[in-house]
């Protein structure tokens, strides 16, 4: 086909070379040595193989709207130009039936010899599935009630050369999956879906902060020392500064810098880095906002992050009920709030207190098959015995709260348990989601939880527990009252979409480096 677009461009195809094929791989496939023949035809008979450019004027879903009413047998006689990739081949002597898939749906197109003519329309049978095309057409209803486009005119946008695969085949293609989520989108649309979700999730969560007086900031992800949070952190090196950088694990002592200096209310949806290991709930490379607010604690954090969750839901999927690990969740109504200590009683059926003394917390642990480090003391065991009897039952929302200090390092004592802090954990479907506190603001108390990190036996603890002391000069400068709190989008993500992996709701998550 002669289009306008496709004059006056550089004719490069007789440049191409497919050899280099057989120079990355050691054995080429005979389906592959077959179609790269068939494209050294075409770049020989002067096929332009990848057009520049190509002007459409609608979409699938838009003509799908536009004639959701046309009857079977009836047609429009406006002509659309519609670009997309093609999916499925249906020949039937002279007529030919194709499925094309633009960016949001898919729709069947039409070629019959007598309209196009007897060239063309062999022409586009040597076309093949995965290769980009424009098209020119009406619109109209097949006897069967499928709405189709008469192809009057179509142009090679693009020659696709791999072959393209017809399905995926389970789990145990996953990994393939994951590292050519370019493939995984186009033959599994339910997973770009999910994306669509993701999208939405992160929008709703800046216009419901931003609704609410919160400003979007920035902070370094280069820092000179790693804080905000227990994690192993990723190191590099500043050449002309000749010093060691930390890519952050959060951002939290940043934002709070920003509460000092007189923002009231701030958020931020940053990426951080932890050189942990991976898991389903883990990758290295996540997503999270935190947000602080001044004048606030724990208890408005709570009713805060209750609101905004239900505000993400309505937005993301329409409803405040869905389903996770096959348990229907619903965020409407009230969420329980219970406290670490009484929720292991009350779903665990254990009763612990730190009136106890760590033997004794040792001993129910172990008669309960839960493995505690010898070095751990009374704060640690006790949400270890939380985390292996409680977590599980905890499908419906729900905010434990009161956690104990030797975990909680930047959350401001409980009035009523100098053992205690002002700190809360949202679980949702047995997933922690979310993590919020009142701020430590008492820089002589910060110093000393920090000193205490520092000298910790755990090694995440210290790397992570280095004393920033500039951080420590601005809280002497006083920092209001505040709540503060940071939620995993990726795990809401996964909790919205019901996807059993974090990597299912990472575009590109991390991988092994794949074999040569």
């Amino acid at each position: 086909m002669e289009n306008k677009e496709t004059n006056n461009r550089q004719d490069i195809n007789s440049e191409m070379d497919y050899d280099y094929y057989a120079e990355a791989e050691e054995t080429l496939s005979e389906p592959l040595k077959l179609k790269l023949e068939k494209i050294k035809r075409l770049s020989e008979k002067g096929v332009t193989l990848y057009a520049e450019n190509y002007k459409k004027n609608t979409s699938v879903s838009q003509l799908k709207e536009k004639y959701s009413n046309l009857a079977p047998g009836e047609k429009s006689d406006e002509i659309y130009r519609i670009a997309g990739r093609l999916m499925i081949f249906r020949v039937h002597g002279k007529a030919a039936f194709c499925d094309l898939k633009d960016s949001d749906d898919k729709i069947q197109l039409y070629l019959n010899i007598k309209n196009i003519g007897e060239e063309k329309y062999n022409s586009f049978l040597d076309l093949d599935i995965g290769d980009w095309v424009g098209i020119e057409g009406n619109v109209f209803v097949t006897h069967k009630g499928e709405l189709s486009i008469n192809v009057a005119q179509y142009c090679l946008l693009s020659k696709s050369i791999r072959i393209m695969p017809e399905k995926w085949h389970g789990l145990k293609d996953v990994e393939l999956r994951y590292r050519q989520r370019y493939l995984d989108f186009i033959v599994n649309p339910e997973v770009k879906k999910v994306f669509l979700v993701r999208i939405k999730v992160v929008e709703a969560i800046r216009e419901f902060l931003n609704s609410h007086g919160f400003l979007e900031v920035e902070t370094p992800m280069l820092q000179s020392i790693p804080g905000g949070a227990t994690a192993r952190p990723f190191t590099t090196h500043h050449n002309a500064l000749d010093m060691q950088l930390y890519l952050r694990i959060a951002p939290e002592l940043y934002l709070k810098r920003l509460i000092i200096g007189g923002f009231e209310k701030v958020y931020e949806i940053n990426r951080n880095f932890r050189n942990e290991g991976i898991s389903h709930k883990h990758n290295p490379e996540f997503t999270m906002v935190e947000f602080y607010q001044s004048f606030a604690d724990y208890n408005d954090m709570m009713d805060l992050t209750q609101e905004m969750f239900k505000f993400i839901a309505l937005k993301s999927l329409g409803s405040l009920s869905f389903t996770y690990k096959e348990n229907e969740v619903s965020f409407d109504g009230s969420w329980e709030k219970i406290s670490m200590i009484d929720s292991i009683e009350k779903y665990g059926g254990l009763k612990v207190s730190f009136d106890m003394s760590v033997e004794d917390l040792k001993k129910i642990a172990k008669e309960h098959g839960i493995e505690v480090d010898p070095r751990f003391k009374k704060g640690k065991i006790i949400n270890e015995i939380f985390e292996k009897t409680v977590e599980q039952h905890l499908i419906q929302p729900t905010f434990i709260k009161d956690y104990p200090i030797e975990i909680s390092p930047l959350a401001r004592k409980h009035p009523k348990n100098p053992e205690l802090t002002e700190r809360f954990e949202l679980f949702i479907g047995g997933d922690e989601v979310a993590n919020a506190f009142s701020e430590l603001i008492d820089p002589k108390d910060q110093i000393s939880r920090f000193k205490q990190q520092a000298s910790s036996t755990d090694e995440e603890e210290r790397q992570t527990g280095k004393i920033d002391f500039d951080f420590i000069k601005a809280l002497e400068y006083g920092m209001p009252p505040a709540g503060g709190e940071g939620i995993g989008v990726d795990r809401l993500v996964m909790i919205l979409t019901d996807s059993k992996s974090i990597r299912d709701v990472i575009l590109f998550p991390l991988l092994r480096l794949e074999k040569e």
